[in-house]
């Protein structure tokens, strides 16, 4: 069992520590973590290199931003862009096309020679240009899919025929296509009109809209769909995949025929636009749309990627391409570029994935400096309010080595006992005697804070699930598990990380804790060294169904307890030992005052008592070298960073107890164990028909202590609904 604090002496803060708060308090570094932690943040680097290549050869090729040039351009960026698409899906599913380049080249001999050799109509050339992509995309999809050959030898084999078979193909049409004098203004069209028309002639081409619309559709298949979960399942593990129930083998049959319909629907576009076809077509593009995917930050092995990566991408590559072409520089330069920014991404992709959590332990935690003020000691004899005794040591056991974590614990009009365990069960045991028990309800989650509405629904603030009600025939509810997102926080501050405490109000309206918007539960000791002030009271209402956020920026908010005149409610700030009173109603509704500040313990849980004054647990001791520590976040930061986490230096929780406080925050009694055999941890307690049940986190067991005169008849359920009608 660690030492109780001593008194700490009085000091004032020094130059170096206002320096110290200054720098760590008023500088957002815990920003790039946050940052960091987003999936958004994988768009950055893509982004940026778009921004760079775009900035670059538009400062320096003369008329690169006139629209004409723009048009131009885009109008390439359209058919490249929807056999980038094609390829990402395939990359996303696990696998990788590099026949994309021959399909299209065929597609566009299929709608040129429809159109000029066979004169066939627009609608017949188009359907030519798909079917080539189709048969091609079914080829490379069976033989990967359900024959399990590899995906880069096979698409490999298939590139060369294609191209081999294009090649046989131009050589034996070429004179025909160039002499035919076929012509149509739809072909014309969609070659080189306008979406809008002649109203805006530069304006969007048919490929860009194609293009546009495709990536959208392909966007929420991925991120909406059943199908695009799979795909990305597949991607990111195939065995795991076949084991939850995917068809790995039709998923991965599917993107490949994807890919060859796009390939067949640039080269129908490219064929309108150019009217031709030649022995350069398509060479080279499957390094392209390859560099392009790599370089937008899609990850080759897999599972790891978005469609909007690979147009930023794209953009990036078309744009290089183009731009060494209009500056003077040959083919030669352009597949060397290429090839070297295929090299980097793919560096930067391996390393990143590998590495991405170690950046993230380096830079997530970021404590802040904190000072604690002086504290009377808790020594048994010392004369203080706060000196404990022994007077929890022995007690009655309930659950012993039955139960693990009752972190908070309750009682019903029927004396029945509640509490919650970490295995995701809310456990009851029967009165009179607490021998006989079963299990409630089944959360899914850790059942922490306990209240009774009264309508005898149990509600339970469970751990990084939100708020839930079981009612009495044991049928479990969400209530919440999100409030508003504030608009200047980086983290999902709306979802409910880490409900920890709750309680009614008259009306029925449930105000609990979430202690921290940037840890869960199981990492309290991080907040606790890092010290923010991210935690917040909410307050769900049942008549409307939503969740507001009423109080924020409390150092772990824990336990709440609504105060005896039903229009105000105490809270429990544990990290900084104080417990601060809260009025919702009345006169005085909005008024938010400190009422105890500067405890030697940490709070928890707070409950009614008996005789009007109110209960409050102590999870753990404050210690003169945590305390110290807190003057030091630069330490903290590194022993974090250097010492496994058995040597860090967090809160002390192995030794807790019991403290009774008055409506004014007048501590009127202290109950401890100072063996630390009974309770070695107390996070709650609760009174009822004059004993009290406590319960610990870190406990095995609901321990039951009779209360010297108490009110044998008084409960909770009475107190807060009245008596049972």
């Amino acid at each position: 069992m660690r030492p109780l604090p001593f008194p700490y002496p009085d000091r004032l803060m020094t130059l170096r520590e206002r320096a110290l708060r200054l720098r760590y308090n008023y500088i957002p570094d815990h920003l790039i973590g946050e940052i960091l932690t987003k999936r958004w943040t994988d768009n950055a680097i893509p982004f940026a290199v778009m921004v760079f290549v775009v900035a670059y050869f538009g400062s320096h090729i003369p008329g690169f931003f006139k629209p004409s040039s723009l048009s131009d351009s885009t109008r390439q960026l359209g058919e490249f862009s929807i056999v980038v698409t094609g390829l990402t899906i395939v990359i996303l599913g696990g696998g990788i096309d590099l026949s994309v380049g021959s399909i299209f080249a065929l597609a566009n001999f299929a709608a040129v020679g429809a159109f000029f050799v066979w004169n066939q109509p627009v609608w017949v050339c188009l359907t030519a240009s798909m079917l080539v992509g189709l048969v091609f995309g079914c080829i490379n999809g069976y033989l990967i899919g359900y024959m399990r050959l590899r995906a880069f030898l096979t698409t490999l084999v298939t590139l060369i025929i294609g191209r081999a078979i294009f090649d046989i193909m131009i050589v034996k049409y070429n004179t025909a296509i160039q002499t035919s004098s076929a012509a149509s203004d739809l072909w014309d069209f969609i070659g080189d009109g306008s979406v809008f028309g002649d109203a805006v002639p530069n304006g969007p081409s048919i490929a860009v809209a194609c293009a546009f619309v495709f990536a959208v559709i392909a966007h929420i298949v991925i991120t909406r769909s059943r199908p695009g979960w799979h795909m990305l399942a597949v991607g990111g593990s195939r065995r795991s995949a076949h084991n939850a129930g995917i068809r790995v083998k039709r998923t991965v049959f599917l993107t490949y025929v994807i890919s060859g319909l796009c390939s067949g629907l640039a080269g129908f576009l490219i064929a309108c636009r150019l009217s031709g076809a030649g022995p350069g077509t398509g060479a080279g593009l499957e390094i392209s749309a390859l560099t392009a995917c790599v370089v937008g930050g899609n990850s080759l092995g897999g599972g790891r990627g978005s469609i909007a990566k690979a147009i930023m991408g794209g953009i990036a590559v078309l744009v290089m391409m183009n731009g060494l072409i209009r500056l003077g520089y040959g083919t030669g330069s352009n597949q060397m570029v290429l090839g070297l920014m295929l090299a980097a991404a793919v560096v930067l992709d391996i390393r990143w994935l590998k590495n991405r959590h170690k950046v993230l332990d380096e830079v997530y935690v970021t404590p802040i400096h904190h000072q604690m003020g002086d504290t009377q000691s808790a020594l048994p004899g010392s004369g203080s309010p706060y000196a404990l005794n022994n007077a929890i040591s022995k007690t009655d056991y309930i659950g012993l080595d039955e139960l693990e974590g009752p972190e908070d614990v309750i009682l019903d009009r029927d004396d029945h006992l509640y509490c919650g365990t970490r295995h995701g069960e809310i456990v009851r045991y029967f009165a009179p005697d607490y021998k006989r028990s079963e299990v409630f309800a089944h959360t899914g989650g850790f059942p922490l804070g306990l209240a009774f509405d009264q309508a005898g629904n149990l509600i339970s603030c469970v751990g990084a699930m939100g708020l839930y009600s079981i009612s009495p025939d044991r049928e479990v509810t969400r209530l919440s598990a999100e409030t508003r997102r504030t608009w200047t926080s980086i983290v999902d501050d709306a979802r409910l990380r880490d409900p920890n405490d709750c309680d009614i109000a008259p009306d029925g309206r449930i105000f609990f804790t979430d202690s921290t918007t940037r840890y869960d539960a199981h990492e309290w000791a991080l907040d606790s060294i890092e010290s923010r002030p991210t935690g917040r009271l909410l307050c769900y209402d049942p008549k409307t169904g939503k969740t507001t956020t009423v109080l924020e920026k409390l150092r772990y908010a824990n336990g709440v307890c609504m105060a005896h005149d039903g229009k105000s409610l105490f809270l429990a700030e544990s990290w900084a030992c104080r417990v601060h009173r809260y009025w919702f109603d009345g006169p005085n509704a909005g008024k938010f005052e400190c009422v105890i500040k500067d405890m030697p313990g940490y709070p928890d849980n707070i409950n009614r008592a008996s005789d009007g004054t109110y209960w409050m647990a102590w999870l753990g001791m404050r210690t003169p070298s945590f305390d110290l520590a807190l003057r030091h976040p630069g330490m903290r930061k590194r022993m974090t960073r250097n010492l496994p986490q058995d040597e860090w230096l967090f809160p002390n929780i192995n030794t807790g107890g019991v403290v009774k406080f008055d409506e004014t925050g007048k501590i009127v009694g202290t109950f401890g164990d100072l063996t630390g055999v009974s309770h070695p941890m107390v996070t709650s307690m609760r009174e009822h028909k004059g004993y009290l049940y406590i319960g610990g986190i870190l406990n095995n067991r609901v321990g039951r202590y009779q209360i010297p005169d108490a009110n044998p008849n008084w409960t909770g359920p009475t107190a807060y609904w009245g008596a049972a009608k």
